[in-house]
């Protein structure tokens, strides 16, 4: 039996920690992941943390370059147990939406969904238009799983790490994949 294997897909939204906190633990999970970073995802990586592109890439066991539309993740002949975009820009989410695969990120999602492979896109903006809104509606129709970076208080964060932590745990707990930093409701 083969090893998970999971895709990542980052696109330039703000949410960075997230990106990295997911990929941090995938890693000590061991879990194979596999990464596609976009252009814009690289720029608000040095905008929001101290990371180099590297270091990401370094969290990952294998990378792909988006603009290499023939690269493995784009057949659904390559074996993937799912695919996480975090953060998922609005301009990714039209692109998934429409089957607009102009880069292996959204080739890769297409992919995932014609697949019928788990895609959870951790949707990034506030507030949404009708227009955001009837792509996460539509996309959810089509399979996809929208996980916006909602905060939880019932756990009683006392750090903005610690809320990271949290969503990092829901994005992972999709996939049946434990993580330290999540604290389930348990109920009064």
């Amino acid at each position: 039996m083969r090893q998970k294997r999971l895709l990542v897909g980052i696109s330039g939204a703000s949410g960075m920690p997230l990106a990295v906190e997911v990929l941090r633990a995938l890693k000590a999970s061991g879990i194979e992941t596999h990464l596609i970073c976009t252009d814009s995802a690289a720029r608000t990586l040095s905008l929001e943390t101290n990371l180099a592109l590297e270091d990401l890439q370094g969290l990952s066991h294998t990378v792909y370059d988006n603009r290499n539309i023939g690269a493995a993740p784009a057949s659904g002949s390559c074996p993937m147990d799912g695919m996480i975009v975090v953060p998922c820009s609005m301009k990714t989410l039209a692109g998934i939406h429409s089957g607009y695969s102009d880069s292996l990120l959204l080739r890769a999602a297409d992919v995932t969904l014609k697949e019928r492979r788990k895609l959870v896109l951790v949707a990034r903006e506030c507030p949404l238009s009708n227009i955001h809104l009837r792509n996460m509606y539509e996309v959810s129709q089509a399979g996809a799983v929208i996980l916006p970076p909602v905060l939880s208080y019932y756990n009683h964060p006392q750090s903005v790490e610690d809320m990271t932590r949290h969503v990092a745990g829901k994005i992972l707990d999709q996939f049946g994949v434990e993580f330290e930093g999540f604290q389930r409701w348990e109920g009064k």
